[in-house]
């Protein structure tokens, strides 16, 4: 389908609404109760830094919500207030957070069940009201809730909306989209959906598989046919509906998920560049490859941020976010590749009871560990992904501080 069109004509409909209501004022007071924090105000005023005793904390210089989530969640909340009587609905959590997620529940906000990895929008009725988170909604969902009559209201971050107009540019060119992300976020579930021809590279690994595969077509050449099967098994889940790498690998340009990691986002990058190169030569360079930056600015802003915290000496780290959110996780990454004892944990209440903490490790399940706090002087790091409200970041130095006593 032609996705442009179809955003012109959803964005002229009085039925879509991507501006909110107006009501900033009215929802000031719930959204500061719900994620302020007067302490959280205070440490950003004063170095980042709080000592108590024998803990030092050293907040990330920046960390927490980002614009693009601070909106969507402004959002949400005039939506409610906006449409006091009607059923509203979500296709998916507005961000990666928990505690954000439970408090639009208790506004009566209900959520898309989703069984067996598949929505059932089937409960969803004409004139319902429906948001579209943070990350975005593909194009297929938004077609359904349009055909069937339902109010949209559409908080997509920005940036992952000029993703989408970066791979609609690939298609408009015939170019493949390569994109940097992971297969089965609902980010890069949207983001596919506005492509053409695409290929999902999770990292650097598969990109620089794709790479090869691309210069063993040099001269011409078929690569061999068992190459060609593991490079169809390996990308089978991850690629455009009849991809054919020997003839979909000639033109490529790279997006990508927002919250990826941007210093491999542009590794990635510029592999593509020099194998394109490699294979069509300078001259041609642009004939075969298209480059947009499509990396966001908190994004970058809290992993640098965080490179810049890990710097410093610490004897752990506390991350705080979602355990599905992908920027959380990439944070999580960077205190680990520089061999700091690091935990990932989504709520305040992961801390405790006693010196414990259950905290998610890289890539594996849910773990305990006690003692957490060791004794004597402790200096903790501490950053939150984008969909962190600041509250989160507050009760669990609050806890902190309290274990630091004991």
């Amino acid at each position: 389908m032609d996705t442009r069109a179809f955003k012109r004509s959803l964005h002229h409909s009085e039925r879509y609404n991507r501006r909110g209501f107006g009501l900033g004022e009215e929802v000031a007071g719930s959204l500061q109760t719900a994620y302020q924090s007067d302490l959280i105000a205070s440490l950003r005023e004063s170095g980042h830094t709080l000592r108590e005793g024998r803990l030092t904390v050293k907040l990330a210089e920046a960390f927490g919500f980002c614009w693009g989530v601070e909106r969507a969640v402004a959002m949400a909340y005039e939506t409610r207030r906006h449409y006091p009587n009607e059923r509203i609905w979500i296709t998916n959590e507005i961000i990666h957070n928990p505690s954000v997620n439970d408090h639009l529940r208790d506004m009566d906000v209900l959520f898309i069940p989703v069984e067996g990895g598949v929505k059932d929008f089937s409960e969803v009725a004409s004139g319902d009201v429906v948001i579209l988170p943070a990350f975005g909604a593909t194009v297929q969902e938004m077609q359904l809730l349009n055909e069937r009559g339902c109010h949209m209201v559409d908080t997509t971050c920005p940036w992952v909306s000029k993703v989408w107009n970066t791979v609609e540019k690939h298609k408009k060119h015939a170019f493949t989209s390569i994109i940097h992300g992971k297969v089965k976020h609902e980010e890069t579930l949207a983001t596919s959906s506005f492509a053409g021809t695409y290929l999902v590279v999770l990292d650097l690994v598969e990109a620089q598989m794709v790479c090869d595969y691309i210069l063993s077509s040099a001269a011409g050449a078929s690569p061999a046919a068992a190459r060609r099967q593991e490079f169809m098994e390996r990308f089978s889940k991850a690629s455009s509906p009849g991809f054919d790498p020997d003839r979909d690998l000639i033109h490529v340009g790279v997006a990508n998920q927002t919250t990826m990691l941007k210093s491999e986002t542009e590794q990635i990058g510029r592999l593509f560049e020099r194998t394109m190169m490699e294979r069509f030569g300078p001259a041609k360079l642009n004939e075969h490859f298209l480059a947009f930056n499509t990396i966001c600015d908190a994004t970058q802003e809290r992993q640098d941020a965080m490179f810049s915290l890990v710097d410093e000496p610490l004897d752990l780290m506390v991350v705080i976010g979602g355990y599905n959110s992908s920027n959380t996780t990439h944070l999580q990454e960077i205190a680990i590749s520089r061999g700091i004892r690091s935990f990932h944990i989504d709520t305040p209440e992961r801390i405790g009871p006693g010196n414990r903490i259950v905290h998610k490790p890289l890539g594996a399940d849910l773990a305990v560990v006690e003692p957490f706090l060791p004794e004597g002087p402790i200096r903790v790091g501490i950053t939150s992904g984008a969909s962190t409200p600041d509250r989160v970041v507050d009760d669990v130095i609050r806890r902190l501080i309290e274990l630091s006593k004991d």
